[in-house]
């Protein structure tokens, strides 16, 4: 009966985008028309996010429905009206001070707390549970301003650990003190802004993703692309049988079980502490080499152009603080101790990518897969799909057989995709033709639809066109008869002119003499047998 009302409900919504203009095409394109199942404009065969649409709310929905039924469904909310879940982006404005009074910020467990939100907009201090936090000045006097610091305990999936003994509540900043506020579409779900910050700016400057730029439209390109609505809803699909429905939600459920994840980012000298605290074993539990004491750790974060005590690119440093420097934390080491680990400071070359095998910028956030296990990270521009090498959009990730994948390339991994329609195929039957994978009934003319088993077709751009479409749209003239040439016909070219390879095209165009094995000349359309019919065509 599930499956049965699965098949009713199936639609592409041929109402959503209508008529919107072409960003690719511009005036060429008469306003987007949904073909009924190629998932591309009818009028200019560009796809829905070439097009002037607002697809927020539509792509909050395709991520929300991904979510449902796993352990992530706290980044989802279900709408009152219909039910229906809304993927939470964690859109967020973050005010911050200028990279000139930069802060020192200490990586406390207390600040790395995941912490899932909805759109918001807030002035963020520092926040710490380690030790006190200051500007690059001292404002400790009575021109500064007290502001209340968030602090929460650590969640972990496999252990909660909660390791910060002191907590800092109150953050002096001077009144005057010159403040900056970004918006951004997207930033990772951390309680310390400053880390979500860190993490923007490790981005490439094209694809960091501020309201608004090109780094926002890239994420939202990349949103379509690599989270295909059609890969888990069978109501996106065309047509499926109630067998392929049944198949096609079994997919679904495999990989939510077993694959689908949300990268967690952390400071890899706070994951020290929580490996710690859980107990485990492993390269970044297991402290730094060298007989380094045992005692406080402590890094900064710095932002781009400034850092107290530092200079270039996000200075920072490590080991017990002096002026200038990091703030030494004594509670740190307690919270060490009592856990019973005698933890020795992290060394940088400790911590390296899983993926570039480079190492961790000491202060650095780094990308934690929760199913690739905490004793691999990824620098946040490394955290990216095997296959087509993009950053993997929100960090949703889906890992198999010990690499990180992108939702489509993930379910190209798993079932073949119709060339055509652009789905997975859950049919046993389906056609392979010119290295690509296509439904029995989608293996038809790109330009009139026509079935093309059995049929003459010639490929252009890679996609299939019958022999009368070929000739209407894409083949070339002769430039002696004015003709189409017919794909199977043989031909002459030369340069940006075509002729029949025939001797009542391909002729002198002083004397006729056919020139098919001969030596010519060529002034743009005309073909000279010698030097003497140019001149007396000349003349």
């Amino acid at each position: 009966m599930e499956i049965e009302k699965e098949v009713k409900k199936m639609t592409l919504g041929h109402e959503f985008g209508a008529g919107a203009s072409c960003l690719k095409c511009k005036d060429k394109c008469e306003g987007f028309e949904l073909h009924f199942w190629r998932k591309i404009c009818r009028n200019c065969k560009c796809g829905l996010t070439e097009h002037n649409v607002q697809m927020i709310s539509e792509e909050n929905k395709k991520v929300g429905k991904l979510f449902e039924d796993t352990k992530y469904t706290g980044l989802i909310a279900k709408l009152k009206t219909d039910g229906v879940s809304m993927y939470r982006s964690n859109a967020i404005t973050i005010t911050l001070p200028t990279p000139a009074t930069a802060h020192t910020v200490l990586p406390s467990t207390a600040s790395n707390a995941v912490h899932h939100a909805a759109s918001s907009s807030a002035t963020v201090p520092p926040a710490t549970a380690a030790a006190s936090v200051r500007p690059a000045a001292d404002f400790g006097g009575a021109g500064s301003r007290a502001v209340a610091v968030a602090v929460a305990p650590l969640k972990v999936t496999t252990a909660t650990a909660s390791i910060g003994s002191s907590t800092a509540d109150v953050v002096p900043v001077a009144q005057d003190t010159p403040l900056k506020s970004v918006t951004y579409d997207w930033a990772p779900p951390v309680a310390n802004k400053y880390v979500a910050v860190r993490y923007i700016e490790l981005l490439p400057p094209e694809k960091r993703p501020v309201a608004g730029s090109e780094g926002a439209t890239y994420r939202r390109q990349q949103m379509a692309h690599q989270l295909p609505e059609h890969d888990q809803d069978p109501a996106k699909c065309h047509e499926l049988s109630p067998a392929e429905v049944k198949q096609m939600q079994q997919y679904v459920r495999k990989y939510k079980d077993e694959a689908l994840g949300i990268g967690d980012v952390r400071l890899p000298e706070d994951m020290v502490l929580v490996q710690a605290a859980a107990g485990q074993s492993g390269p970044l539990g297991a402290g730094a080499a060298g007989g380094a004491k045992a005692g406080a750790v402590s890094t900064r974060v710095g932002l781009k152009g400034a850092g107290v005590g530092g200079t270039g690119d996000g200075a920072t440093s490590a080991g017990s603080g002096t002026a200038g420097g990091a703030v030494g934390t004594a509670a740190s080491a307690g919270a060490m101790v009592a856990l019973g680990a005698q933890q020795t400071g992290p060394s940088q070359q400790n911590f390296s990518c899983h993926h570039c095998k480079q190492p961790m910028r000491m202060g650095d956030p780094a990308v934690y897969a929760e199913r690739a296990g905490y004793d691999k990270m990824w620098h946040p521009a490394c955290f990216v799909c095997c296959t087509c090498n993009e950053l993997l959009v929100d960090m949703i990730y889906f890992w198999k057989r010990g690499k990180l994948y992108c939702g489509r390339h993930y379910g190209d991994s798993e079932k073949p995709r119709c060339a055509g329609c652009d789905e997975l195929i859950f049919s046993n039957e389906y056609t392979q033709a010119e290295g690509q994978n296509w439904h029995l009934k989608h293996f038809c003319c790109f330009e009139c639809d026509l079935i093309l088993a059995g049929e003459t077709y010639v490929m252009e751009q890679e996609k299939p066109v019958c022999t009368p479409c070929y000739m209407n749209n894409y083949a070339v003239k002769c430039s002696s008869c004015q003709q189409s040439v017919d794909p199977e016909a043989q031909r002459v070219s030369y340069g940006d002119y075509h002729w029949h390879a025939a001797a009542q095209c391909f002729k002198c165009s002083g004397c006729s003499k056919c020139l098919i094995g001969q030596r010519f000349m060529a002034v743009k359309a005309c073909l000279f047998c010698s030097v003497e019919c140019k001149k007396n065509s000349a003349a």
